[in-house]
């Protein structure tokens, strides 16, 4: 039976992806995990695969053309099956994934009721086209009447605080009536001054302006949100590491360069096994609930020179050290060379964020939301310590911070978190049941 491909999501707030280019094209057999297209997004190219063995058999959406998350880009199914869009749950919306090279734009009748179907699409006039295609465009990513966009463009009024009442969730004009209501019985609050940017003197020396890239415009507004709204605090902890690099450099000796294991491997599996005793660090928070995750899936904030991306390591309480850093290196590499898979940074539940090979002692993270929580581990250092003789020796230290946020969890649950992953790393046999 023919099924649908759809645009995945890959972050929590992705809208929409690029659809860059069709590995395979239409009547090409394909097997359960071939590449067959690559898509874009605001932090990397990223790699759909299939989900079933098949022919592609239909494309809904031609390369270049931006693609709302959810929505259908192509079709799988058999070489000889009669392909039915409508029974697919593909209507006339599919014309709107593809570029607007007929341009269209969406058209209800005056004189009509507040429609219950969806409105009709005609051609535009040559002479229309530039500002129909940015009709049209709009209508396709707000899902809103001509009307309607009008009507609040008109009034100043952001069309994502409104809930669409139409088909489809489609806005239309009472939507935008129903919403000015309500605004007026509760005013807004007026937006904050803007903080003054300070001026350059002439005599100062001249400076490069580099416009921000889609992907460092993402990680600012995201940033920028979890600060603001998620309540932030920080629990640090010493852990002495002299088991666990004694152990570490035990296990590399048995293995190839390929398979070694890294300290931060090490912290992957101890913060792991440690999630599973505390379900309120491996949580999320949704409004008015909090979802305890069953699943351990530990995100690893890696570095790339336009900026942050996030690979996750599902299931790290159950796979072995060996595993985690098999699939961590691999996971590190594609994220590097931009050409990530479609699962490779969603579905974690709890972030690492790893400074240490850069020579940093401690520094804190920001959540990375909707997620409880992110660790932030510095650097294994030689320092002096005092043992149990009250001698002073060099031993073996690394700090980790946790961030979490106050509406999940609390201090006293976030040090017992730590607690749990410093026994891990320095009793490290732990790590190994």
């Amino acid at each position: 039976m023919a099924e649908l491909i759809t645009m995945p999501k890959l972050g929590f707030d992705m809208a929409e992806g690029a659809l860059q280019e069709w590995v395979k094209q239409v009547g090409d057999e394909v097997a359960e995990g071939d590449v067959i297209a690559i898509i874009e997004t605001d932090k990397a190219s990223v790699e759909v695969t299939a989900f079933r063995s098949g022919v592609l058999r239909q494309v809904l959406a031609e390369a270049g053309a931006s693609v709302p998350v959810g929505d259908p880009i192509a079709v799988i199914g058999a070489a000889d099956e009669e392909i039915d869009l409508t029974a697919l749950g593909v209507g006339a919306k599919a014309a709107l994934k593809k570029p607007l090279a007929p341009v269209a734009l969406l058209v209800t009748t005056p004189a009509a009721p507040p429609p219950a179907a969806e409105p009709e699409v005609i051609a535009a006039p040559a002479a229309l086209a530039a500002p129909a295609a940015l009709a049209a465009l709009a209508a396709a990513r707000i899902m809103a009447s001509p009307v309607a966009m009008r009507m609040a463009a008109e009034l100043g009024i952001d069309l994502h605080r409104v809930k669409g009442s139409g088909p489809d969730g489609r806005i239309i004009k009472r939507d935008v009536e129903a919403y000015l209501k309500e605004r007026e019985k509760t005013p807004e609050k007026a937006p904050a001054p803007p903080i003054p940017t300070p001026s350059y003197e002439p005599s100062m020396e001249g400076y490069r302006a580099e416009p921000l890239s889609p992907m460092r415009q993402t990680i600012g507004r995201r940033m920028g949100e979890s600060k603001q709204q998620a309540p932030h605090f920080y629990v640090t902890m010493d852990v002495d590491m002299a088991a666990a690099m004694a152990l570490r450099i035990q296990l590399n000796a048995l293995v190839s360069e390929e398979e070694k294991i890294s300290v931060n491997d090490l912290v992957t599996k101890a913060a792991a096994l440690a999630l599973r005793q505390f379900p309120k660090i491996n949580a999320s928070f949704a409004g008015t609930e909090i979802h305890m995750h069953d699943q351990v899936n530990i995100g690893l904030a890696v570095a790339r020179e336009t900026g942050l991306l996030t690979v996750v390591v599902r299931d790290s309480d159950v796979k072995s050290l060996a595993q985690i850093a098999r699939e961590t290196r691999e996971l590190v590499g594609r994220a590097r060379d931009g050409r990530m898979r479609s699962d490779d940074m969603v579905g974690g539940t709890f972030t690492i964020s790893n400074l240490g090979m850069f020579g940093v002692d401690d520094f804190i993270a920001i959540i990375n939301p909707p997620q409880a929580a992110i660790l932030a581990v510095g650097a294994v250092q030689r320092v002096p310590v005092v043992d149990d003789a009250g001698q002073i020796v060099a031993g073996l230290r690394m700090k980790v911070t946790i961030s979490a946020d106050h509406r999940v969890t609390d201090g006293a649950e976030a040090a017992r978190f730590l607690q749990a992953v410093k026994a891990a790393l320095e009793q490290p046999l732990r790590l190994m049941l």
